[in-house]
């Protein structure tokens, strides 16, 4: 069959990227003609998989991401040009959708406010690139524009059947997958402990780390203040802060004026995700919106617990106090009692192979397939 994989960035970083690699290979593997549609390209996941670039001139980002999707919309209507396109965000020309991201509405009024700079956490539902991506959604979403729509968790699911009116029939839910073979525990003993020496840490401290980009929607400031709380019970306990956001200095300022001067450090973006898991005892992403968060099956995957929100799509994998906690709200008094359990005499080690062991069932090759067999089945199916 073939099929298009349409994205505005091909790329190897970042989640929807990888995943679009990840079934691109998967279906050229197995013999279909895949094609990617992107403005941008890096080197291709597989040699059978070909490239159509669409490069509408656009001044700005806001009007090359609306340029994009009216591209590929022309370029989909084509006559006899492709027997499935498979959208992964931000067009509203497909016949399966994959909302990776959620739902965008569902993002401003949860998370927009703690994002971005001051004028544009000022301006709120006014900033034009949020209002110019819940314009796309709205059309991707329209009764006909779509057969199946792709969500990584039931969280999103329930929120576009809500908001859209849309028959839960036609919603698939596959949950993210990791790499279980590059998250392992094993880093713990390798890597890993290199990272903690370099940082000056021994074995008997407990490491909790938060790693994400955009520090204010992934709840980094009230685990700092939660982290702060657990300190005055728990001397030995580090946070190791991992991700890129602009306004950084803003979060080291706040940890040196809760006095975490010593227990704190912050590494920036980093490219060894696996390394940082294995120098931590403890995963923790109190978030005000996240789909599915890739990093909370990675951590399992990495053998660490994790402290999260039912904001996050990927807390419907863990039981509370099983395999890490659920929290309601990213609160910091919460947070800090979640976070003195698991640094509790000998909770961490027997929660460890619970979540390697949960993370198993989730395994990107997993997700890849269950992606593949919806796209084959529409495909078949017809219009």
């Amino acid at each position: 069959m073939r099929i298009a994989l349409t994205h505005m960035r091909h790329k190897k970083t970042g989640g929807t990227e990888r995943y679009l690699d990840l079934v691109a290979a998967h279906l050229a593997e197995a013999g279909h003609e895949v094609t990617i549609v992107c403005r941008s390209r890096e080197e291709s996941p597989h040699p059978a998989v070909r490239f159509e670039m669409l490069r509408t001139p656009a001044i700005g980002a806001t009007w090359r991401m609306w340029a994009f999707a009216r591209a590929v919309e022309r370029h989909v209507a084509e006559a006899d040009r492709y027997d499935l396109v498979f959208g992964l965000g931000l067009t509203w020309t497909q016949d399966v959708l994959r909302l990776g991201g959620g739902s965008r509405r569902t993002y401003m009024e949860l998370a927009h406010r703690a994002t971005g700079t001051p004028l544009e956490r000022l301006l709120g539902w006014a900033w034009l690139k949020q209002r110019v991506k819940a314009a796309i959604e709205r059309h991707a979403l329209a009764p006909g524009a779509y057969r199946k729509i792709i969500c990584n968790s039931r969280m999103v699911r329930d929120d576009i059947v809500r908001r859209y009116g849309i028959d839960p029939a036609d919603v698939v839910v596959i949950h993210n997958g990791a790499d279980l073979e590059r998250f392992h525990p094993r880093h713990r003993t390798g890597a890993g402990a290199r990272l903690r020496r370099e940082l000056g840490w021994g074995d008997d401290e407990r490491v909790v780390l938060f790693l994400g980009t955009g520090y204010g929607r992934k709840g980094l400031a009230p685990l700092i203040e939660g982290f702060a709380e657990l300190r005055r019970r728990r001397e030995a306990a580090r946070l190791l802060v991992v991700g890129y956001d602009s306004d950084r200095p803003r979060y080291e300022k706040l940890a040196r004026r809760l006095g975490l001067e010593e227990a704190a450090r912050f590494l920036g973006g980093r490219r060894d995700a696996e390394v940082c898991y294995g120098a931590a005892d403890l995963y923790a992403l109190p978030t005000l919106y996240d789909p599915f968060a890739n990093t909370t099956v990675e951590a399992l995957a990495s053998g660490l617990p994790v402290i999260t929100t039912r904001a996050n799509g990927g807390a419907e994998l863990i039981e509370h106090r099983v395999q890490g906690s659920i929290l309601e709200a990213a609160d910091p008094r919460p947070i800090a009692a979640e976070l003195e359990h698991w640094t509790g005499e000998g909770v961490l080690e027997a929660a460890r192979a619970r979540a390697r062991e949960l993370a198993e069932r989730f395994g990107a090759e997993r997700m890849v397939r269950a992606t593949a067999e919806v796209l084959e089945a529409c495909a078949r199916a017809g219009p």
